[in-house]
């Protein structure tokens, strides 16, 4: 009886912490969303300050959520030693970028995404990471597998569809520079092919376990119809906005497919 009764109660206590990590992660996803909204409106009213606060507030919400996500599926403990591989992993990526060219051609970054730290916006390794479990649960719901060669090489792909967007805007809000200005809406192509690479070398160092697909896949998702409208409608880059909306979009429905063909 005692046993029994010991059983239900960590039934009781986990039910529990479910739901509360549940209704926790609804609110960061619901206030990511809100933030991305209000951050034009804000704009107009108190001018460009509201971009710097705006961008930090929206990467934290959403990389708080993503975690949130990953450890109700995955657990706190590889929930942690993925964010602890990815996070200084990637500002090294970065550091030696700005720091080199290599891999994605000469930039720098400015004062304007401050704290830096070593050269590099603290915010940033916080960017990938919010992101590359939704590239990871693209690549998995595409190829089936969370190993081997296709799943990373589509990760470093669905990842790299989000630059589309992300770069020209950037650099339009004056966050880096490149040193010279390329093909792509001022974006070197080389640039592309340094975030494809580091994405796939990312996820295969992090060797993430089978994603779970419905929320990291809506998170993919709202970025891609979030930076669609925005870049289109409110910043005025309809060239990005379009590119974006093709490249995430394709990867979205390649997705959504092969998962329906199941």
């Amino acid at each position: 009886m005692t046993a029994t009764l010991r059983e239900q109660f960590n039934q009781w206590r986990s039910n529990l912490q479910t739901h509360a990590l549940l209704r926790l992660t609804t609110g960061l996803l619901v206030a990511w969303l809100l933030t991305m909204i209000s951050i034009p409106i804000i704009r107009w009213v108190i001018g460009d300050d509201a971009l710097h606060y705006g961008v930090m507030a929206g990467v934290l919400f959403q990389t708080a959520a993503v975690l949130l996500i990953c450890r109700q599926a995955w657990g706190a403990a590889t929930t942690a030693r993925i964010a602890a591989l990815v996070i200084p992993l990637s500002w090294l990526i970065e550091r030696i970028g700005s720091a080199t060219g290599f891999p994605f051609g000469p930039y720098h970054y400015t004062e304007a995404l401050s704290p830096l730290i070593g050269g590099v916006p603290a915010v940033i390794p916080l960017a990938w990471l919010m992101m590359l479990p939704p590239a990871w649960a693209v690549a998995h719901a595409i190829t089936g597998a969370v190993r081997g060669w296709r799943f990373v090489f589509v990760s470093g792909l669905a990842f790299t569809a989000w630059d589309l967007f992300l770069d020209p805007q950037m650099v339009g809000w004056g966050y880096w520079v490149w040193e010279t200005p390329g093909l792509y809406f001022g974006i070197p192509p080389v640039n592309f092919l340094g975030w494809i690479l580091s994405a796939m070398a990312l996820t295969w160092v992090a060797r993430p376990p089978a994603p779970p697909l419905p929320p990291l896949l809506f998170v993919y998702a709202a970025v891609w119809l979030l930076q669609s409208i925005g870049l289109f409608f409110f910043w005025r880059m309809p060239g990005p906005a379009l590119f974006g909306f093709l490249g995430m979009g394709a990867f979205l429905v390649a997705a959504l497919t092969q998962l329906r063909r199941r």
